[in-house]
């Protein structure tokens, strides 16, 4: 019984996953590495993650700074930057690239809150439409009586039960990063 709901936990473990990475992509006015996950770099033909063609940290609390280990690539990397729909225009001294964030105002802030709760909407989707397909299979498996009327009942009141709970985990996850965006 319990291995029936433990797929649909995994893909609803693996939604939640999902909604955390898009959330560290979101910029909150502070230096976050992580909006750097998505971009890619022209690296000899190949397309490369930032991280792997250089050093990326955070040296003040507002400034990304990347110092490529091979200095031909940096235009490649700053072309990548200002593809990428980050908003920030990367500046170079040849050796180093930075990023400066500047400080939100109210309204980019207003903005990407509502982009975060969006974001939150879409993970609570998923989660809902992983429990249907759940709910769905499990009728199936009882009409094919493969489980008893009492097995169903068990079984939806559990995918129930860690929907609500991932639901939960998703409302969490979107607090926090409006909480984050908003503080000044």
């Amino acid at each position: 019984m319990d291995n029936l709901v433990k797929v649909y936990q995994e893909k609803m473990t693996k939604s939640v996953a999902v909604l955390k990475e898009e959330l560290n992509t979101v910029r909150a006015g502070r230096a976050n590495p992580h909006i750097l996950d998505k971009v890619m770099v022209d690296y000899y033909g190949q397309a490369t993650p930032i991280q792997q063609v250089g050093n990326v940290t955070v040296p003040e609390a507002r400034m990304i700074q990347i110092q490529p280990w091979d200095a031909s690539v940096i235009k490649a990397i700053e072309k990548a930057i200002n593809m990428s729909d980050i908003g920030i225009t990367p500046s170079s001294d040849g050796k180093v690239i930075r990023l400066v964030f500047p400080e939100l105002t109210e309204e980019k802030r207003k903005e990407l809150t509502k982009k975060v709760k969006h974001l939150g909407e879409e993970g609570k989707v998923a989660v809902r439409n992983i429990r249907r397909d759940a709910m769905h299979d499990f009728k199936k498996q009882e009409q094919d009586k493969l489980i008893t009327e009492d097995d169903l009942k068990d079984l939806e009141k559990e995918t129930q039960d860690l929907t609500d709970k991932f639901v939960k985990d998703i409302d969490k996850l979107v607090e926090e990063k409006t909480k984050e965006i908003m503080t000044v």
